[in-house]
């Protein structure tokens, strides 16, 4: 009977078994408790497991991937589309926000209690230090540059490693065949394990997932009540509402069959739901947009590591809904012009939101304060942000994989293969 259960059904099955678990355990039952509290160990394994594939998976995939076009420039006409639909994508997602959430929190009243009790609590987080401590967006902007490949690549820092690749890559092809061909074949050689890594770590997903999904369902529980689990479904509804959206859209835009999208997206959503990281649903993403979706290697290897590292479609939502929601928490309500100029900051900062939890709530603070908010509201955000996050992340690998079927639609990123390192399967 599990035999004949696809593998996608499987994983969003442990998914939803692992949820409730966590969260009768967090109702009371201790013995679920425990066991809840006692397999997440094994999700956090299994994830780590996932990551230790990305950054060799991720510099093979970038050399083969331009080896195997035959003009560099059509990399660059891939890389412009796709910057030029990330911004369209990010604006389009702000504008979506600004005209949902008033209608989400229109009927959310906070009585001066409540207000008080959240503002102190705000106040006396560490939320607004760690946000002067992120590092300012010209040291952001340098970075991109690594000083050091082995480092970054050490560090997890996906977009200053991607950078140094994409130089590598198009030094090599440079070189001639003698000299290049064996470094590719290499590379080559290193892609097609770490995939047959991932998919021996796949096979494990139902697993892996359900232990995260106990323990996150254990530790949150239902300690947020009131005014923020508002804020946080409002938060949620307006993610998962646009994620939906993605589906038409790609249908539309890059003529894949929904269902075949979905089929797709699925193991890697259920992987960001889980270890809300993108960066750790990138193997799976790459394996379902080679297997279901026929994506070229300047598909995998070039415009997915892209996406994962400089393209963050929550942002525009969670800066809209969450200075709204500040808003009326402080009795500072913020006009449309003043929203639509956050959509504005949120689309062209979101580029630079480095890789670590709620970042992008962080990046945030000195734009409340632009707008008359104390930044530390931001600690509110982020003490409830773990729910949110799950969706925040879903959405972005959801639009990653929507990118990249649309992108492969007009044939631009189905470069010919070059010397035969081309091993697309479809």
């Amino acid at each position: 009977m599990i035999a004949s259960i696809s593998p996608t059904a499987r994983v969003l099955l442990a998914l939803v078994a692992g949820l409730v678990l966590g969260g009768a355990g967090a109702a009371g039952s201790r013995p679920l408790l425990a066991i809840a509290s006692g397999v997440e160990p094994v999700g956090t394994l299994w994830t780590n497991a996932v990551r230790m594939t990305v950054i060799p998976l991720v510099v093979a995939l970038i050399v083969t991937g331009v080896a195997a076009t035959a003009d560099p420039g059509r990399l660059g006409r891939l890389g412009a589309r796709a910057l030029l639909l990330f911004v369209g994508l990010l604006v389009a997602s702000g504008l979506f926000a600004l005209l949902l959430a008033p209608l989400l929190l229109g009927g959310l009243q906070i009585a001066p209690d409540v207000a008080a009790s959240l503002r102190a609590g705000a106040a006396a987080s560490d939320a607004a230090a760690g946000a002067r401590a992120m590092p300012s967006l010209v040291e952001r902007i340098v970075g991109i540059v690594p000083t050091n490949a082995i480092k970054a690549a050490a560090d997890g820092a996906l977009l200053p490693l991607v950078v140094f690749t994409l130089v590598f890559a198009f030094a090599l092809t440079r070189l001639d065949a003698p000299r290049r061909d064996p470094v590719i074949l290499l590379f080559q050689s290193i892609a097609d394990a770490m995939l047959v890594v991932v998919r021996w770590v796949l096979a494990l997903a139902p697993v892996g997932i359900f232990a995260l999904a106990a323990g996150l369902a254990a530790r949150m529980g239902a300690s947020a009540a009131g005014v923020l689990l508002h804020y946080v479904a409002a938060l949620a509804a307006v993610l998962l509402a646009f994620l939906v959206l993605l589906y038409p859209l790609t249908a539309l835009l890059g003529g894949v069959p929904w269902r075949r999208f979905a089929a797709a997206a699925a193991p890697a959503q259920a992987v960001a739901f889980s270890a809300r990281s993108s960066l750790a649903a990138l193997p799976v993403m790459i394996t379902g947009a080679r297997e279901q979706l026929a994506a070229p290697p300047a598909v995998t290897g070039f415009l997915l590591p892209l996406a994962v590292s400089v393209f963050r479609l929550n942002v525009p939502i969670a800066w809209v809904v969450g200075a709204l929601f500040l808003g009326k928490l402080y009795g500072i309500p913020l006009g449309g012009a003043e929203v639509a100029t956050l959509v504005i900051t949120a689309t062209l900062l979101s580029f630079s939101v480095p890789g670590i939890p709620s970042s992008s709530l962080f990046l945030i603070a000195p734009v409340l304060v632009e707008h008359g908010l104390p930044a530390e509201g931001v600690g509110i955000l982020v003490a409830v942000d773990a729910v949110p996050d799950m969706f925040k992340t879903g959405l972005n690998v959801t639009s990653h994989l929507g990118v990249a079927a649309m992108l492969n639609r007009g044939g631009l990123a189905a470069a010919p293969s070059a010397s035969g390192y081309s091993r697309n399967k479809s």
